[in-house]
């Protein structure tokens, strides 16, 4: 089953149920600076290319920043929400169903969540399983990358009984929790996410100040 439509839509309504201004677990963005990155990623080959590449990150940024400021309005913002709901070009690279997938499978999920955990009071979606099975099948296909910079050894391991060697070193630490939880900490939302820890007491601190993610 494909869920990349699905969560689009989720994500969608959740920017607009926000609105412009409200705050998200992207540093020093706020929801118009988020809705701008999801549209110009799809549209804009050049920004895009530059949300991977650093020689051309600060163009990215400028692109964002621009786009943003002109969405603050309730009704411009609704407009760029709708643009991004619309989905990517025909000729766009997103259009493709496998590039898609890979790409926006766990793009839209954190970004959803980062809307949804940025306020004091927020409570985990009931994930649909099959939806839960495709988010660990991407989780597993890039933790290396994520955990590349903590000094540890990662297992990550869910409630279904499957656990996946991230990294391998002479400490390891197991984190717990369902993929949606692993997915959030895997990339960088370790304060949000809800997963608990089996390792020694001093490798369990050092991942927790671990830089982690992209």
């Amino acid at each position: 089953m494909h869920f990349v439509e699905p969560s689009r839509e989720v994500l969608a309504e959740t920017l607009l149920a926000a609105g412009p201004g409200a705050l998200t677990l992207c540093e020093g963005w706020r929801t118009q600076e988020l809705a701008a990155h999801l549209y110009l990623r799809e549209h804009n080959p050049r920004v895009g290319l530059g949300m991977v590449l650093k020689p051309w990150r600060k163009a990215t940024d400028k692109a964002i920043a621009a786009l943003a400021a002109e969405s603050c309005t309730p009704e411009a913002f609704a407009a760029l929400v709708e643009k991004f709901r619309a989905g990517p070009p025909k000729m766009s690279i997103f259009a493709l169903k496998g590039f898609d997938h890979t790409a926006n499978l766990i793009e839209f999920f954190v970004h959803t969540e980062d809307i949804r955990r940025a306020t004091d009071r927020w409570a985990p979606r009931a994930l649909d399983a099959g939806y839960s099975r495709a988010l660990w099948t991407e989780l597993v296909k890039r933790a290396a990358i994520l955990y590349r910079s903590v000094d540890l050894g990662i297992v990550l391991v869910n409630p279904e009984g499957h656990r996946h060697v991230a990294k391998r070193a002479p400490v390891s630490v197991a984190i717990i929790g369902d993929p949606g939880e692993l997915v959030m900490h895997a990339n960088g939302r370790t304060g949000e996410a809800l997963v608990s820890f089996e390792g020694q007491p001093d490798a369990v601190a050092l991942l927790q100040t671990a830089d982690v993610g992209l």
